[in-house]
């Protein structure tokens, strides 16, 4: 699965990992994040993140 990181703070989101702090189970798609999902380190929206070149 694609990882995502985010353009503002660099935080990756690893779908493999999900969040489950967050209730975000492991294995949950990028694509499968709600829009209003933001990122937990910095606040940036979900837009704000662009495919990992991991």
């Amino acid at each position: 699965m694609q990882k995502y990181t985010c353009s503002i703070c660099g935080y990756t989101y690893d779908p493999q990992k999900g969040i489950p702090e967050d209730d975000i189970p492991p294995n949950t798609p990028f694509e499968s994040l709600p829009d209003s999902w933001h990122c937990p380190v910095c606040g940036a929206l979900k837009s704000q993140f662009h495919p990992s070149e991991e």
